[in-house]
């Protein structure tokens, strides 16, 4: 891509959070020509949900500014391509940066990656963005390393990724800049089981769904493990087409009726 690309931005932590300022920031290092649409409020988990059958609210912020009061990540997409940007629509869409990893099976979860999952079936490169946090110590998020790296993993991506058959899910190790390991193309972490699960609250019969617990074992190749024990940017290309044609080949003619 050799012209500027005119670039969408959204997100799942909402049109305020400090996130898609830093995003901001990393597309105007990139182009001028950049709009957000973007949750009015926290989307977070909301995965690719759409909101069927009810009426939302597209309030223009700022110019090229807009938040979708009510709206998930993948909503506000579709109202860039087919109403905000119908006649000139975005060649790139970042979608974060997200307050906190997206690692593993928690992509299915995530409305930073359904945004640029969204994206990509509209026809554009697509990049969700994640910086990670510790959680373990709850310090306070340290946006360093997606400002540092963010424009460069982008422009590698323009530069070097083919097709719109896929989208591509990058992470932002917790370190000091300088401990950057480096970049890594990785897969997804698929875990033993589920990392979803009960998790108790303080008030009497009512409980939260939460990741208590990583699950493992983990392996050293994927996502997981290089971004937390490597101090690695990840990059996980992801396939728009979810059906396992080898599967389906080996099934053919096999599953029979009567």
């Amino acid at each position: 891509m050799t012209k500027k690309p005119r670039i969408l931005i959204t997100n799942d932590d909402g049109v305020d959070a400090p996130g898609l300022q830093v995003m901001r920031e990393i597309a105007a290092a990139i182009s001028d020509d950049v709009w957000v649409v973007a949750p009015a409020g926290n989307q977070s988990g909301a995965s690719h949900r759409f909101t069927f059958g009810i009426e939302l609210e597209l309030d223009e912020r700022d110019p090229r500014t807009f938040a979708v009061v009510g709206g998930s990540p993948a909503d506000c997409v579709v109202a860039a391509f087919t109403h905000v940007c119908k006649d000139h629509r975005p060649d790139l869409v970042l979608s974060g940066v997200n307050n906190g990893q997206n690692l593993g099976d928690i992509i299915n979860c995530s409305g930073t990656a359904a945004g640029a999952r969204e994206g990509a079936l509209h026809g554009a490169l697509a990049i969700g963005m994640s910086q990670a946090a510790d959680y373990e110590t709850r310090r306070e998020i340290n946006w360093d390393n997606a400002r540092r790296y963010g424009a460069e993993v982008v422009r590698s991506l323009l530069a070097h990724a083919t097709g719109r058959d896929h989208y591509y899910n990058v992470n932002f190790p917790f370190c000091a800049p300088e401990d950057v390991s480096g970049i890594r193309v990785a897969g997804a972490q698929r875990f033993s089981r589920s990392p979803m699960a009960y998790y108790p609250s303080d008030n009497a019969g009512r409980f939260f769904i939460a990741i208590p617990e990583t699950p493992t074992p983990l392996d050293p190749e994927m996502d997981f493990h290089l971004l937390h024990h490597s101090n690695a940017v990840t990059v996980t290309p992801l396939r728009l087409q979810q059906s396992d044609m080898d599967v389906v080949a080996s099934l053919e003619g096999k599953l029979i009726l009567g």
